[in-house]
Formats: structure tokens, C-alpha cells, sequence
């Protein structure tokens, strides 16, 4: 199994970032997705995460700016994300969850990093 998060950068105050994690070696249309960050010094966030049926959950503080989404047909988890701050600065990284019902499995992908300055 393989998740491999893509389209971090350095970015100002207000720009955007789309991040892509392909995700490969399981049976993608059954795993809820998550994106998750990590800052210097704090503890591991959840961001966004998708259903297997596409319900979405944002974290409060990204609430507005960003979007998670999924293709199945291409094995993808997206995070747009907007009007990005200097606090979104972090190690963003994907996740995948089995679905409810089938036996609890949890990957995790490598991060991408993503600098927002001021």
C-alpha cells in the first residue's frame, strides 16, 4: 500500500495550493480519506477528511478555504485549499481509513510541506 501526497510549496499570505495524494494497493472506493497536518512543535491535526461516500468534515480553522475531494476512477484524494495563512504552515500528509463494517485498517503516506509566509 502507497499513499503519496504532492503539490506542497512556499506561498504567500492569500494564495492558493492544490495537494494530491495517489493512493495505490487498496481497494480505493471502500477507504474514507483524510488529510492531516503536523506544524513544528504541535500535534498531528485532522484537516479534512471524505467518506467512501463522499461526506466531507473540515477542521474548523480551514472551514471556508479548503476543499478535500476524491476521484475514484483515477485513485485520488485532493485538498484545495484558499486564502491560505501564515498557521497553515505545516507537514500536510493523506490517510486512508477502511470503510465501517469491513476490518479497521489505517494507512498513512508521507507528508508534503507546505510554508505560508507572511
Amino acid at each position: 500500500v502507497q499513499l503519496q501526497a504532492s503539490g506542497g510549496g512556499l506561498v504567500q499570505a492569500g494564495d492558493s495550493l492544490k495537494l494530491s495524494c495517489v493512493v495505490s494497493g487498496i481497494s480505493f472506493s471502500n477507504y474514507g480519506l483524510g488529510w492531516f497536518r503536523q506544524a513544528p512543535g504541535k500535534q498531528r491535526e485532522l484537516v479534512a477528511d471524505i467518506t467512501s461516500i463522499g461526506s466531507t468534515n473540515l477542521a474548523d480553522s480551514v472551514k471556508g478555504r479548503f476543499t478535500i475531494s476524491r476521484d475514484n476512477a483515477k485513485n485520488m484524494v485532493y485538498l484545495q485549499m484558499n486564502s491560505l495563512k501564515p498557521e497553515d504552515t505545516a507537514v500536510y500528509s493523506c490517510n486512508a481509513k477502511s470503510r465501517a463494517g469491513w476490518p479497521k485498517v489505517e494507512y498513512w503516506g508521507r507528508g508534503t510541506l507546505v510554508t505560508v509566509s507572511s
